[in-house]
C-alpha cells in the first residue's frame, strides 16, 4: 500500500507509514505506535502549536457566531450557553484531531526531528 497523504492521515486517524488506521489511541491522543507496522508515534513532537492555534480560530468563529444571533435576535444568555459551548467544544475536539494528524504525517513525510545546535570545536 503506498503512503497516505496528510490529509488521509488527519481525516482517517492512517499511519503515515503504512495507511493502518492506528494513529490514535484516544479522541485526540496518540497510540504508542503503530499495530501493523510497529511505527513508533511517540518520537514525533507535534507540541502544543495545534491547541494554541485552534483557540484564535475556534474563538474567532465562536465569537462571530455569537454577535450575530445577539444582533439578529437578541436571546437570552442561557440559550448562548447552551449553543456556544458545546458548539466550541466540538470544533476544538474534532480541529484538533485534524491539526495533529497533519501535522505527525507532515513531521514524518520530511523526516522532521528533533533540532541541535552543532558546536565546532
Amino acid at each position: 500500500m503506498k503512503e497516505p497523504t496528510p490529509a488521509e492521515v488527519a481525516l482517517r486517524g492512517l499511519c503515515p507509514r503504512c495507511g493502518n488506521p492506528t494513529l490514535f489511541a484516544g479522541v485526540a491522543t496518540f497510540a504508542p505506535h503503530c499495530r501493523a507496522c510497529g511505527l513508533d508515534f511517540s518520537g514525533f513532537n507535534v507540541g502544543d502549536g495545534p491547541a494554541a492555534f485552534l483557540v484564535f480560530i475556534v474563538g474567532a468563529v465562536i465569537t462571530a457566531l455569537a454577535i450575530a444571533l445577539e444582533l439578529a435576535a437578541e436571546p437570552p444568555i442561557w440559550l448562548h450557553i447552551l449553543l456556544w459551548f458545546p458548539l466550541a467544544t466540538a470544533m476544538t475536539v474534532v480541529l484538533l484531531r485534524l491539526a495533529k494528524g497533519v501535522l505527525l504525517a507532515l513531521e514524518y513525510k520530511h523526516r522532521a526531528h528533533e533540532g541541535s545546535l552543532q558546536h565546532d570545536e
